[in-house]
């Protein structure tokens, strides 16, 4: 089943994403610097992952043990 059709695949794939983005943010500022455009949308991703940290750690957590355990 693709990811977009399996709501835990879907949960899963998001916050990988917001992730990513927010781990690459950290790393190369530069190159998340153009808030508007394709690029935006990666921006956007990487400043939830900045302001909701603490959610976005527990979601991956939780995340984890469904995967593992479910």
């Amino acid at each position: 089943m693709s990811a977009l059709f399996n709501f835990h695949s879907f949960l899963v794939v998001v916050l990988f994403f917001v992730c990513t983005c927010t781990f690459v943010k950290m790393l190369f500022p530069a190159i998340l610097r153009h808030k508007t455009g394709f690029r935006g949308f990666f921006w956007k991703a990487a400043r939830i992952g900045e302001r909701l940290s603490p959610w976005v750690a527990a979601g991956c957590f939780i995340m984890g043990v469904s995967i593992i355990f479910f």
